[in-house]
């Protein structure tokens, strides 16, 4: 088999020929082979203007091995016979060197149903497109007497895993993302969007959003710190329920006993909602985890009660169930994550939410968002790019960034009010959530 470019993607049919051989040449116990291909560009602009493209084309080729009780993994970057047999060799080698220890069994064989997750449009997208997109953000931005900055990034990508217990599971995906700050002499804007289809990224919405932002945030003054009732706009709500993935919707960290998630317990207001899933096309979907389980729907919290964890294939033998397929490539110390989050919507207006806040803080999203106590769900972080003051039902003025040390539970627990629409947020690290904008009945500003 000759190297192959990564010009395009592998066919499936020779990318599956090249996993078995692979497998069938392993001397250990049990195999696994994963390979990633991604072809991805990205349009970069500041000041109004494109000031870089880029494109990246890779291919990753990782091999873990279990052998005599211990676990070897070893991975190149390209596809061709002699590199696969040598990164087997390493593999095994590895894992003639290791302890004895805990040993992340491998999945049996199991059906993984197909997803949507591919757009034509997407993986053929080309730089004047994305030129396109940027032109009328700073062509607007420069006719407010503002200046835009930000990146549009597009990419198309396959994944596929197979064992020697008989997984074998591929999916093709795309993805298109951009995101902008606008900025004037006083104060800046923010504004993302994300989506598997290209098309569905308007960027005279997207313009629009960010430059009001912008021009409305200007000249910000500062405001007593203290206890208000708030306004999250969907940006600070992804973030949340990215952090509650990070600190606790894992079974590891029930299991260590670090997480927030107490099962069968209400931990926050009825209103809540959240749960994962990978299938639902409304997301960033996929068919099966790093570990080649089938993803399924966990509930996590419904209607305020902590009612499920995701699982791997680690935590799921500890606790004598099912993985759920949530794992990330084998071993790893992190554990199973969350990373096709939902939750649920309710029935207001976005521009509703503020309506009859008597004196509160309206919030675009948050900014350099740490972990305090993961039991507790604390995080501390700051406001960015659009904070303001709520009076009287109305918003009056921006005010200067604040800094914020806040329970997530103890926050979601004065749910007040849930938008009926809600914006997918594509993570900057793993996965994405679907969410609301929220008002919540109190969050502590500390400073």
């Amino acid at each position: 088999m000759k190297s192959i470019e990564v010009a395009r993607l592998t066919d499936e049919s020779e990318l599956k020929g090249f996993m078995t051989r692979l497998l069938e040449r392993s001397p250990a116990q049990e195999t696994e082979v994963m390979v990633t291909e991604d072809d991805s560009a990205l349009t970069r602009f500041a000041n109004n203007g494109i000031h870089q493209n880029v494109a990246e084309r890779d291919a990753t080729v990782r091999v873990r091995v279990v052998k005599d009780g211990k676990t070897g993994v070893a991975s190149i970057n390209q596809m061709s016979e002699a590199a696969a047999a040598d990164v087997l060799k390493r593999a095994v080698a590895i894992a003639d060197l290791q302890p004895r220890g805990e040993v992340v069994r491998m999945p049996a064989q199991a059906t993984a149903g197909p997803v949507d997750a591919w757009s034509d449009a997407t993986a053929g997208a080309t730089p004047e497109e994305r030129a396109d997109f940027v032109e009328t953000v700073c062509a607007r931005a420069g006719r407010a007497g503002l200046k835009a900055f930000g990146a549009f990034s597009t990419s198309a990508g396959q994944f596929a895993i197979a064992n020697s217990l008989g997984v074998l599971h591929h999916q093709r995906s795309t993805q298109a993302t951009v995101n902008s700050v606008v900025m004037g002499d006083a104060g800046s804007g923010y504004a993302d969007r994300g989506a598997i289809d290209v098309r569905e990224l308007d960027k005279d919405q997207l313009a629009e959003e960010v430059i009001d932002k912008a021009q409305r945030n200007q000249n910000a003054q500062p405001v007593e710190p203290g206890v208000y009732e708030v306004v999250l706009e969907e940006y600070a709500v992804a973030e949340m329920l990215e952090f509650m993935s990070f600190m606790g919707f894992g079974a590891l960290a029930v299991q260590e006993e670090r997480s927030f998630m107490r099962l069968g317990e209400k931990i926050t207001g009825d209103q809540v909602n959240i749960w994962d899933d990978g299938l639902d096309r409304t997301g960033i979907p996929s068919a099966f985890d790093f570990e080649g389980v089938p993803k399924q729907r966990v509930d996590l919290i419904t209607g305020g009660v902590a009612s499920g964890l995701v699982y791997d294939m680690q935590t799921a033998t500890r606790a004598g169930r099912q993985s759920t397929g949530h794992g990330l490539p084998a071993p790893n110390t992190e554990g199973p994550f969350a990373v096709n989050l939902f939750m649920k919507p309710g029935s207001a207006a976005k521009a509703d939410l503020a309506s009859d806040i008597k004196r509160g803080i309206w919030v675009t999203r948050f900014w350099y968002v740490r972990v305090v106590h993961p039991k507790a769900s604390i995080i501390t972080g700051m406001t960015r790019e659009g904070t303001f003051l709520i009076e009287n039902g109305k918003i009056t003025r921006p005010v200067k960034d604040l800094r914020f040390t806040q329970s997530i539970l103890e926050a979601l627990n004065g749910t007040l009010a849930l938008t009926a629409s809600t914006k997918l947020q594509v993570s900057e690290y793993l996965g994405a959530s679907r969410v609301p904008a929220v008002r919540l009945k109190a969050f502590d500003f500390t400073s």
